[in-house]
């Protein structure tokens, strides 16, 4: 029998059998449970109360035969609750029927005759992704209160980076920040800036791979007018022009090395000349800089200069990778999906189970930048209500090997994954994970201690 993991988890079986109403009841008893018979007593629960988990029957009079009372209820219930994870219990053409549920929102099929054991864990498994969801929106909601504006996170990972920019902002330190590509470095070096003395200052990027290195010189110190060919006027450089605010250098591994010296000098004496000048120029700016390489590595290889290293390293922070940020990922997509819903329109209700799964199964490669723009993609391309794998070109999340035959190699790395899964999403918690799992605290600790698995 299901037990309920939280007091007043709402779920509501829409079912035109008496007898198949009975039988549900009971084996959700721990749930708290409203039944109806027709569309409109469903649509009328759905409206009071804050459903979590519908089972819907798509045979529903004046059309049990039929599907037309059922699809017309699905489309109900998701346009009251678009959060409502809808499950289609039904015998009557069962495949095609699928198609059109799932295409229309619903969360998954299960065909007639029903076994309470395997509808209970796809009820289950629904409503633990409905919680996830439902968690993400809260965090969401109070998202102002990151010391980072545009951060969305609930990772300990990322809530040790927001901890150190609380901490380092306020100083006058010399900070570098190291990350992949797309890990959000330039967020993290607004965020310092905006806890700063310098905030009413000016925030200055520049890319240091994106300019020729002809250019660069100029555009961070400026040039007299004459200097060069092309020079018709003075031009302050970006230095200047971040007096009293932060200048963010990007990708500083890519600074050429006559530059590296020329901006040691600037950092030690904070005072710059422009290109064809003789004057010094006082400068009072933060220098934040930033860079997806091993600067090590370019300092023994002669790339990058050491003195100009320690100089700009008073204060490292790294930038996880999405892969390694606990529960970001879901949390990150469905921001997306809120901004591109309005950007282009559309009112899609959230992702498909498979959709959710293979999320976190992938790597991210390109990180939080390569999520966006899978969303933003599959916003714009999707024909249904749900984004689904399809949408997001990514491959299945059963990461199992194909290539294992051996039963108790594959149960054990399920049971490992499934376990692992559950533990990352209520915080180590043994207990919690074994009621999201359906198992004793004692059995968890064993399997926890007999696979390995570090809490």
């Amino acid at each position: 029998m299901v037990k309920a993991t939280t007091p007043e988890k709402q779920l509501l079986i829409v079912e035109d059998d008496l007898g198949l109403q009975k039988q549900l009841r009971w084996y959700f008893e721990d749930y708290k449970v409203d039944v109806a018979s027709d569309r409109l007593s469903a649509i009328e629960i759905v409206k009071k109360k804050k459903t979590a988990i519908v089972t819907l029957d798509l045979g529903l009079p004046p059309d049990p035969d039929g599907s037309t009372e059922g699809l017309a209820c699905l489309d109900e219930i998701l346009s009251i609750s678009p959060s409502t994870k809808v499950i289609i219990v039904s015998g009557n053409e069962a495949r095609e029927n699928a198609v059109k549920a799932v295409s229309g929102g619903a969360y998954d099929f299960y065909q007639k005759p029903v076994e309470p054991e395997i509808l209970g864990q796809i009820v289950n498994r629904a409503y633990h992704v409905y919680t996830l969801e439902e968690e993400n929106q809260r965090l969401l909601a109070v998202k102002k209160e990151m010391p980072m504006d545009g951060i969305v996170a609930s990772s300990p990972q990322m809530y040790f980076v927001c901890r150190m920019v609380e901490k380092v902002a306020p100083s006058d330190a010399s900070v570098l920040v190291l990350g992949d590509s797309g890990t959000g470095k330039e967020l993290c070096a607004r965020g310092l800036h905006a806890k700063s003395a310098y905030a009413e200052g000016n925030f200055v990027a520049i890319n240091c791979a994106a300019i020729p290195e002809n250019l660069l010189e100029s555009e961070l110190f400026g040039y007299e007018k004459g200097a060069f060919t092309g020079a018709a006027r003075t031009t302050p450089g970006k230095i200047e022009f971040a007096h009293n605010g932060t200048l963010f250098l990007d990708e500083m591994g890519d600074l050429p090395l006559p530059l590296q010296g020329k901006l040691l000098r600037f950092l030690q004496e904070r005072v710059v000349e422009r290109i064809g000048g003789r004057e010094e120029i006082p400068v009072n700016v933060r220098v934040i800089c930033a860079t997806h390489q091993h600067l090590e590595e370019k300092i023994k290889t002669g790339e990058f200069r050491e003195d100009l290293y320690y100089r700009i390293n008073e204060i490292c922070i790294n930038m996880p990778p999405l892969r390694d940020r606990q529960g970001d990922v879901l949390l990150l997509a469905r921001s997306f999906l809120d901004t591109f819903n309005k950007e282009q329109s559309k009112r899609l209700t959230g992702f498909s189970k498979e959709a959710i799964f293979a999320m976190e199964a992938h790597s991210w490669p390109g990180n939080v930048r390569e999520l966006r723009n899978r969303v933003k993609r599959a916003v714009i391309m999707t024909d249904g209500k749900q984004i689904t794998i399809e949408d997001l070109e990514l491959k299945s999340g059963d990461t199992s090997d194909d290539n294992t035959f051996d039963l108790r190699t594959i149960r054990e790395q399920a049971e490992s994954k499934a376990i692992s899964h559950a533990l990352s999403n209520v915080g180590g918690k043994v207990g919690p994970a074994a009621e999201l799992l359906g198992v004793s605290r004692p059995t968890l600790y064993d399997l926890i201690k007999k696979l390995g698995i570090k809490v």
